[in-house]
């Protein structure tokens, strides 16, 4: 009763298409959660998100929740998530995520989420890391300790969106690094983003990743462009 008096003179707006949400929804509208384009990648190991790092890393299971297409609705949620602030829209899409990724078997032995980490100084510029909460709503749903301090960036890079996939991949190599703690030792990790490019940023992380001897890597991202 309350909600719904606040939501006659405060009503929340769809992540999606920025329509009043009803009382019975949250965060997206049900008309967008019906359009949003799926990949359905868990349900196949070989899937694109994973062909991505084929011959170049070795993975145990890649895949990606939604296609992103410019001025989707996806491009729509996640910009709001990276720069107004909006976490509840990665809480969403964990939630969401982690009841398809339940029944994964490539994934049942994950020890710890690890999110592609900011850089101090941009942390600080975005007052949090846009995957924390999807991470954390993955973490809680799936009972797999969340950690953001195992990898971390080491230099403050500006954005990637226009550099070449040989530029991106020559900033990428250099910008991560690792604790190497001995408790880390033969864990699995699952390596999480937003949105999946070319890959380069998260090859590069996987590969700081798989310094930890007897480590093994999986990667989840909210979503990948197509």
């Amino acid at each position: 009763m309350i909600r719904s008096v606040l939501n006659l003179f405060f009503p929340n707006a769809c992540a999606g298409c920025n329509s009043f949400l009803l009382s019975d929804e949250k965060v997206i509208c049900t008309s967008c959660r019906h359009e949003i384009p799926l990949t359905n990648h868990h349900k196949t190991k070989n899937n694109e998100t994973f062909s991505k790092f084929y011959g170049r890393i070795d993975i145990e299971f890649a895949s990606a929740l939604f296609y992103f297409h410019k001025k989707g609705i996806v491009q729509e949620m996640i910009h709001k998530l990276k720069y107004k602030g909006h976490q509840e829209v990665g809480e969403a899409i964990g939630n969401w995520y982690a009841e398809e990724l339940k029944s994964i078997k490539e994934i049942n032995n994950v020890d710890y989420i690890i999110p592609v980490p900011l850089h101090k100084k941009r942390l600080k510029e975005r007052g949090y890391n846009q995957v924390t909460t999807f991470g954390e709503s993955l973490s809680k749903n799936m009972n797999i300790k969340y950690n953001d301090h195992i990898l971390v960036r080491n230099i403050y890079s500006k954005t990637q969106t226009k550099k070449t996939f040989l530029g991106r991949s020559e900033v990428a190599e250099s910008i991560f690094g690792v604790i190497l703690d001995e408790s880390y030792h033969n864990k699995h990790f699952l390596l999480i983003d937003d949105v999946i490019t070319t890959g380069s940023t998260l090859e590069a992380c996987s590969r700081e990743l798989l310094k930890i001897p007897g480590s093994k890597v999986s990667i989840v991202c909210m979503a990948m462009t197509q």
